[in-house]
């Protein structure tokens, strides 16, 4: 999440999107808590009363928060999930490239939001949504690649929760670490043994965004 830059009040007009993206930052890094009108105006830099040009109140803006992020961090899954492939290795690195490219994916968001679902319930059933959203996508992966529909079931599970699990546990490596890896993680997530140009392929397209 990029740094809320302050916006010289009286010399640019504060967009929705502009109380969006500093909502969103204050999300993640202090939680929803923290996201206030008060607060937010205080760092755009501008009155309160803009606020209200955009939201009826903090439950519309805090709505807007959680359509925003399923647009991005669960349409982003579905859509790569769904992405032509050779074969089943590069459909689970079209899977893997929302992990990589951090414009794809926010994964600091994901755990915001999650964390606020700790504490609301109506939050809480979108989470569960949005899982199951995600993971029937990479079930549905894997049946077009030929796998029965209760293998597809557990082999999505293990790749899903794995790599949610690596985010959670705050996993730090080199890109190139990582990708030594990856022919032993699709063996394992397949059961088959991985191509190996689309290995090549994938570790490009990662390291490539690592740099950017």
């Amino acid at each position: 999440m990029s740094k809320v830059t302050p916006i010289a009040q009286g010399n640019v007009k504060v967009t929705r999107d502009d109380w969006l993206l500093a909502a969103r930052d204050i999300l993640v890094r202090r939680g929803v808590g923290e996201v206030k009108i008060l607060t937010l105006s205080e760092t755009l830099d501008v009155s309160r009363s803009s606020f209200y040009w955009y939201f009826k109140d903090r439950t519309e803006l805090l709505d807007a928060l959680l359509d925003d992020w399923e647009a991005t961090n669960i349409r982003t899954i579905i859509v790569h999930c769904e992405m032509q492939a050779s074969g089943i290795d590069e459909a689970a690195c079209n899977f893997f490239r929302c992990f990589v490219n951090p414009k794809l994916f926010d994964q600091r968001l994901d755990f915001a939001i999650r964390e606020w679902a700790r504490r609301d319930a109506s939050v809480r059933s979108r989470i569960d949504a949005a899982d199951d959203a995600r993971l029937a996508a990479v079930i549905a992966m894997f049946v077009r690649h030929g796998y029965a529909v209760e293998e597809a079931g557990w082999r999505a599970r293990i790749i899903y929760y794995m790599q949610l699990g690596y985010h959670a546990l705050e996993v730090t490596e080199p890109m190139e670490t990582r990708m030594s890896r990856l022919p032993g993680y699709l063996r394992g997530f397949t059961g088959r043994d991985p191509d190996i140009a689309v290995i090549t392929a994938f570790a490009a397209y990662a390291e490539q965004k690592a740099l950017t």
